[in-house]
């Protein structure tokens, strides 16, 4: 059996994922190829991962992809997390959102409907809002959530969960009619209304949207696609690696896996990885690099087990609780720390502690985050997702 030693890996890493300068993509879509797809569940994720992959390539033109030549399209798919996929890799995104996510939120919105009194049968309540939705879209017209709330009797409806508790209080149910209705693939995310960094969709049928319903195939279809996309950008990784990130069960993924032709390979250190059958020669490495790369970055995000391109002394830094990953500066494959911004948006880098860069490593740093403060051009990034590094708390 082959070995893939961390070395390689982390070749495969720059030049598979645009991340070397020499390997860059040429556009929006070619950036998010690179990735399998683009996190989208914070706005600038989604810009900001493509600017860390490209030469020349503007927010602006990130725009234009997403909104003008709809080249990407978000979507909730895997790990019902938001995604932007290149438009032909869409119907293999909604083959899991229509199958794993819209059933399960159909059940919970129910549920509350019926049990907080807004209808006797929450079932048919919530058929009946999908339905006043897809009518009042059906021109062609874009609407945020406010505005169908406002306009349709029929999405109306709030219940009060967890009184007296922080993260408790009262909600209504129309934005999750709109999430189930995008998970059936019915209607998507439209034009954005506010700035590029933040997420202000309005909604519109996804029909309307692409200019045709696309084709959605059945789940193992969908799922073997994926698969086969993200060990094109990401292999070799383990099972539990793939079961992660494409949020499946073991067995789903076994199949998938299976249904790709995909090989075994051992990994440095122990452990089984998987590489597409036509991808197993050796990679050789291509020169040290640097990378700034934003919140929930879909390298970042990329493995569960991410011992061999970051430290695990430093995991407690750079992601949240809940596994979530913040900025992360990138060394010749490997993360060495986290990027913020000043009031007047400068970027800088904060290295983690007791992190050898040497003055090669911290020039090329140094170097990306003045290209990343020209590139955003005085916006300053807010994140939700903030580690203890980005934060300046105390550190070991």
């Amino acid at each position: 059996m082959r070995t893939v030693g961390d070395a390689e890996r982390r070749a495969r890493l720059a030049t598979r994922q645009a991340l070397h300068p020499d390997h860059h993509a040429p556009d929006v879509v070619g950036a998010a190829r690179s990735v399998v797809c683009l996190h989208a569940t914070e706005a600038a994720t989604v810009h900001l991962a493509v600017g860390a992959r490209t030469t020349g390539v503007t927010p602006f033109d990130v725009d234009a992809a997403l909104y003008d030549d709809r080249g990407i399209v978000k979507q909730l798919a895997m790990r019902r997390t938001l995604f932007a996929f290149p438009r032909d890799l869409l119907p293999a995104a909604l083959a899991v959102a229509r199958e794993r996510i819209a059933p399960e939120q159909h059940r919970l919105i129910a549920r509350d409907a019926t049990r907080h009194g807004i209808a006797d049968d929450g079932a048919a309540w919530l058929e009946t809002a999908g339905a006043a939705v897809e009518r009042r879209l059906a021109g062609g017209e874009a609407l945020p959530a406010a505005t169908l709330r406002a306009e349709l009797p029929e999405l109306s409806g709030a219940i009060t969960i967890n009184e007296g508790k922080r993260y408790g209080g009262t909600f209504n149910l129309a934005p999750r009619v709109l999430t189930w209705l995008g998970a059936q693939g019915r209607i998507t995310r439209g034009p954005n209304a506010g700035h590029w960094r933040l997420s202000k969709p309005a909604w519109t049928l996804m029909g309307s949207w692409l200019g045709s319903e696309p084709a959605i195939p059945d789940l193992a279809t969908g799922y073997a696609e994926l698969v086969r996309r993200w060990l094109e950008r990401f292999g070799p990784g383990t099972l539990e690696d793939v079961q992660w990130w494409l949020g499946a069960t073991k067995g789903h993924t076994r199949a998938a896996l299976a249904e790709v032709g995909a090989v075994e390979v051992a990994l440095e250190g122990g452990g089984t990885g998987w590489l597409l059958p036509d991808d197993l020669e050796p990679v050789t490495e291509v020169g040290p690099w640097a990378a700034l790369l934003p919140t929930l970055d879909p390298t970042t995000m990329g493995w569960k087990s991410r011992d061999w391109y970051l430290d695990p002394a430093h995991r407690e830094l750079l992601f949240d609780s809940n596994g979530n990953g913040g900025t992360t500066a990138w060394w010749d494959g490997r993360i060495v720390g986290a990027w913020v911004q000043d009031d007047d948006g400068v970027v800088s880098v904060v290295e983690c502690p007791g992190t050898d860069l040497g003055s090669e490593g911290r020039s090329a740093l140094a170097a990306e985050a003045e290209r990343l403060t020209a590139w955003l051009d005085g916006v300053r990034i807010t994140n939700v997702y903030s580690s203890r590094l980005m934060k300046g708390e105390a550190l070991p």
